[in-house]
């Protein structure tokens, strides 16, 4: 299968060789970040730019600020990521409060709870926006100022929290250029299909996630097959492009031995937009025994961020990478082999006429799910064929019967949009 190619995820993923022998590997943040520590008040705080990643740590009853530098013109996404090493010892309403304001004290966006809610550590994230529109707070060139403040109770004494330096969390800024003078913004959708693609029959390739995004494995549509330790969360990448919808089924294997004890919320599975935003999650009770975890989205659309009801459809407001985490509870007996199965399903269709390139500051996937003349194509499938390096007939060939693959796939009854999404 050619998609094993790159099965690996980018440049720098962890190799089996990072993981300690029988133990969860924690979150690696990316190469290019930069170490930041933040303020203690409004008036404190590092700058933050677009396309910059920071990294800092956060401990119980901390709150840390930072200055964030935009422009007028673009939408502004802050996402953070908070990290615990596995294993630690967690509240179900712990977590951070993401916010992001203006000088004056004007809320940009509502500010943003993210809790573990349950299960044990692993990494949650979330962002907070600045808009650009009529009516709206924030609208000038400056430095906004965004906090991270430790929200819940924190674990009692003696089980494993953030010590005295905190847990770390990854900060990124993401600018998503505004539309051309006079071009019109896409409507979104109004229906599409919430039925579960089959399972494909041929078997799944092998592939091994990354530790959080930075490292998530790349994929696509197709089976992949993985195994994760007790407290473990692994991350796959997948590309999406405009009108393309995501459909995730992980399928849980039973495990061998004694009867397993009941962990509920045991498994786990989260999806994220290519700004680090949260879109949905589900879980399921473990007991040893054969468990799926499935669910779908919206198509990704522009205007899905105007007037959307439900947060899962809103959060489908970009194409390009999203995000599949796959937690396992650390009191599973394990190790448990997952297999993912995903459908990029939906015919794609034009995007927003940009002012500027929205992958300056890391949305989207190369080629933005389009090929290099701007016709519909997976872009995973079409750099695929090119580091393989096979003959151009051959590659016509693997192109077509994959495109015809994924049409078969596509379909499926036509249904108004389901109900809400489940928090990380």
């Amino acid at each position: 299968m050619v998609l094993g190619l790159l099965a690996g995820g980018p440049a720098g993923a962890r190799s089996l060789a990072d993981t300690p022998q029988g133990g969860a590997a924690e979150y690696r943040t990316a190469p290019e970040a930069k170490s930041v520590r933040g303020g203690s008040s409004r008036t404190e705080g590092p700058p933050l730019v677009p396309g910059g990643t920071y990294t800092d740590r956060i401990g119980k009853g901390e709150k840390k600020f930072y200055r964030v530098r935009l422009d007028d013109s673009s939408d502004a996404y802050v996402s953070t990521v908070l990290a615990p090493p596995p294993h630690s010892g967690i509240d179900f309403s712990d977590g951070i409060r993401i916010s992001l304001q203006s000088k004056d004290g004007a809320n940009c966006s509502p500010s943003n709870d993210v809790t573990f809610s349950g299960g044990s550590a692993r990494p949650i994230g979330d962002h907070v926006s600045r808009l650009i529109g009529t009516g709206r707070e924030c609208q000038g060139a400056g430095d906004y100022v965004y906090t991270v403040e430790w929200v819940g109770p924190g674990p009692g004494p003696g089980a494993g929290g953030p010590a005295a330096e905190g847990w770390p969390i990854e900060l990124r800024v993401a600018a998503e250029p505004g539309l051309k003078p006079g071009a019109a913004a896409p409507s979104a959708p109004s229906t599409w299909s919430t039925q579960m693609p089959r399972r494909p029959s041929a078997g799944a390739e092998a592939v091994q996630g990354g530790t959080g995004f930075n490292d998530a494995a790349t994929v696509d549509s197709g089976a992949w097959r993985d195994e994760l330790v007790p407290g473990e969360s692994r991350f796959y990448r997948v590309p999406v492009t405009w009108g393309q919808q995501l459909f995730v089924d992980a399928e849980f294997a039973g495990t061998k031995g004694s009867r397993a004890a009941l962990v509920g919320g045991g498994m786990r599975v989260a999806l994220f937009n290519t700004a680090r935003g949260f879109v949905r999650s589900a879980e399921a009770n473990y007991t040893g025994k054969p468990t799926a975890i499935a669910f779908g989205t919206a198509p990704a659309a522009y205007g899905n961020r105007s007037g959307a009801v439900d947060p899962a459809v809103g959060a489908m407001r970009f194409a390009g990478w999203y995000y599949v985490r796959v937690s396992l509870d650390d009191t599973v007996q394990g190790p448990v082999p997952v297999t993912l199965h995903l459908t990029v399903a939906g015919d794609p269709q034009p995007g927003p006429d940009y002012d500027g390139d929205p992958r300056a500051s890391g949305l989207g996937a190369p080629s933005d799910g389009r090929a290099a003349d701007g016709t519909a194509g997976s872009p995973l499938l079409m750099r695929t064929l090119a580091v393989a390096g096979i003959g151009t007939g051959t590659a016509l060939l693997l192109f077509l019967a994959a495109w015809t693959a994924l049409a078969r796939r596509r379909g499926g009854r036509r249904v108004r949009a389901g109900g809400p999404p489940c928090r990380p």
